[in-house]
C-alpha cells in the first residue's frame, strides 16, 4: 500500500474535503454571547493599555493617548462576530496586528490583545465552514505573521538595545549567546503559541463532526427501528388475515353441512331438523364475532408488501396445543397447569383464541430460552366461564395463558421486541389485556388474558 503525501495527510486532518459544516445549535444565542465578549475584550483591551500607560511601559512613546485605545479597541472590537465570520475575522485581526505592529509596537504587545489573536486564530479553525479557503487564510496568516517576526529579530535593533542595557552581551552562561537565545526562545513562544491555535481548534472541529456524526447515526437507527416495528405489525397483521380466512372458511363449511342435513331432515323429520338450524346459528354468531375483531385491525394495513407467512395449510394450533410446547427442546424445564372452571371448558375455547394463546406462550418460551438466564419457567392455562366483575369484557369469562420465569437478562442478548409486538397485537384483535415486564420478586412475566364469548341461553 502506498505511503500517503504529506500534502494528502494535511488536506485530511483539515478535514478540507468534508461535507460537514460546523454551526452553532443555537446561532441566535451563540451569536448573541459572541456580541457580548466581543464588547468585553474591547473594554478590556482599552482598559490594559491604560494599565500598560500607568505602569510606565510607554515611557517615549509620543503618539498620543487616544490613539492607543483606538487602536487597542479596534483589535478586539472584531470578535463580534467570530462565529459568523471566522475567516473575515481572522483576516481583518491579523491585518490589525501586521499594520499596527509595523507603526505602533507597543498595542499588539498587551496581554489582552495577545488573548484576542490566539482565540481569533483558533475560532477560524474550529469555525470556518469552507475549510480550502481556512487552509488559505490561516496559511497567509501565519506567513505574515512570521515575516512580522522575522523583521523584529533580524532587521530591528529593538533586542540588540535591551541585551546591551542589561549587560548581557558579555561571556555567555550558557550553550548560546544570549542575544541568540533571546531570539530563539521569542521563536519558539510564537511557533507554540500560533500553532497551538491551530491545534485547539482543528481538536474542537474534529470533536463536533463527531458528534454530529454519532447523532445522524442515533437518527438513522431510530428510523430503522421505526420501520422494523412497522413491518412487524404489517406481518402480523397479515398472520391474522389468514387466520381470519382459516375461521370463516371453517364456520361456512360447517354451515353448509349442517343446512344440507336440515334440508333433509325437513322433508322427513321436522322437529330433527332444528338441532342442525342451533349449529348453523351457532357457527353463524361465532364467525360474526370473530370477525369484527380481526376485520378492525387489518383496516389500516400499509403498503408494506411483505407476507404473512410461509403458506403452511396444517391444522391451526389451540389451548389443546399448548401443553406440547412443555417437551421442546432449549434446556428450560417446563412446568404445565391448566386450570378450568367448570372442568373441560376448554375445549369450546373458539379456535381464534386458542391460536392466539398458543401463539403467544410459544413466543414467551422462545424468549426465555434465547434472551434468559432461567433454566424453568411456568406456563399456566387458565379458561374460566365466570363473569369477571369489575370488567364488562369478561362478561361471557376469559381464557388465559402466563408464563413466568426468575431468570434475569442474559448480556448481550436483547432482541429487536418485534415478538411482543406481535402478541401485543393479537391482545388487541380480541380486546384482551396483556401483562408483559419484570416481576417484583425478580424473573419476567408474559401474560395474555383474552375474554370469551357469551354462552347461548
Amino acid at each position: 500500500m502506498p505511503r500517503p503525501r504529506p500534502t494528502d495527510v494535511i488536506t485530511e486532518w483539515f478535514g478540507v474535503d468534508a461535507e460537514f459544516e460546523r454551526v452553532p445549535a443555537d446561532p441566535r444565542t451563540a451569536y448573541r454571547r459572541d456580541v457580548w465578549l466581543g464588547l468585553s475584550l474591547t473594554v478590556l483591551a482599552v482598559a490594559g493599555m491604560e494599565l500598560a500607560r500607568s505602569a510606565g511601559y510607554l515611557q517615549g512613546e509620543a503618539r498620543p493617548t487616544w490613539l492607543l485605545y483606538v487602536l487597542s479597541a479596534a483589535g478586539a472590537l472584531p470578535l463580534v462576530v467570530r462565529r459568523r465570520y471566522p475567516l473575515a475575522v481572522l483576516a481583518v485581526v491579523y491585518a490589525h496586528f501586521l499594520l499596527v505592529g509595523l507603526t505602533v509596537p507597543v498595542v499588539p504587545l498587551t496581554q489582552v490583545l495577545q488573548v484576542v489573536y490566539f482565540m481569533t486564530l483558533y475560532t477560524a479553525v474550529a469555525w470556518a465552514r469552507d475549510r480550502r479557503a481556512m487552509l488559505i487564510v490561516v496559511t497567509a496568516c501565519l506567513v505574515a505573521m512570521f515575516g512580522w517576526l522575522f523583521w523584529q529579530t533580524a532587521v530591528s535593533s529593538g533586542l540588540q538595545h535591551y541585551a546591551e542595557s542589561q549587560g548581557l552581551l558579555g561571556d555567555p552562561q550558557g550553550l548560546l549567546a544570549p542575544l541568540d537565545a533571546m531570539i530563539a526562545q521569542t521563536w519558539l513562544v510564537n511557533v507554540a503559541y500560533f500553532l497551538g491555535a491551530i491545534a485547539l481548534g482543528q481538536v474542537t472541529w474534529h470533536g463536533a463532526r463527531r458528534r454530529a456524526q454519532l447523532a445522524e447515526q442515533a437518527a438513522t437507527i431510530e428510523r430503522q427501528a421505526a420501520e422494523l416495528g412497522r413491518r412487524a405489525v404489517v406481518t402480523e397483521r397479515l398472520r391474522i388475515a389468514r387466520e381470519l380466512h382459516d375461521v370463516v372458511a371453517h364456520h361456512v363449511s360447517v354451515i353448509g353441512i349442517q343446512a344440507a342435513a336440515a334440508r333433509r331432515l325437513l322433508g322427513k323429520d321436522p322437529e330433527s331438523a332444528g338441532a342442525p338450524l342451533a349449529t348453523i346459528e351457532s357457527a353463524s354468531r361465532d364467525a360474526v364475532e370473530q370477525m369484527r375483531g380481526l376485520v378492525g385491525t387489518l383496516r389500516d394495513i400499509g403498503d408494506d408488501g411483505g407476507t404473512g407467512g410461509d403458506g403452511d395449510r396444517s391444522p391451526e394450533p389451540g389451548v389443546a396445543d399448548i401443553e406440547r410446547l412443555v417437551g421442546t427442546d432449549g434446556g428450560l424445564d417446563v412446568t404445565y397447569t391448566l386450570v378450568a372452571e367448570p372442568p373441560g371448558v376448554e375445549a369450546n375455547v373458539p379456535g381464534a383464541v386458542g391460536l392466539s394463546l398458543y401463539r403467544t406462550a410459544q413466543e414467551a418460551l422462545a424468549n426465555v430460552r434465547k434472551h434468559s438466564t432461567a433454566r424453568a419457567a411456568g406456563l399456566t392455562v387458565r379458561v374460566d366461564r365466570r363473569a369477571v366483575a369489575d370488567d364488562a369484557r369478561f362478561r361471557g369469562g376469559f381464557a388465559e395463558v402466563e408464563v413466568v420465569d426468575d431468570g434475569r437478562a442474559r448480556p448481550g442478548s436483547s432482541g429487536s421486541g418485534l415478538g411482543l409486538v406481535g402478541i401485543r397485537e393479537r391482545v388487541a384483535t380480541h380486546h384482551g389485556v396483556a401483562e408483559i415486564g419484570p416481576r417484583v420478586t425478580g424473573g419476567y412475566r408474559v401474560r395474555v388474558r383474552l375474554p370469551l364469548p357469551l354462552e347461548e341461553s
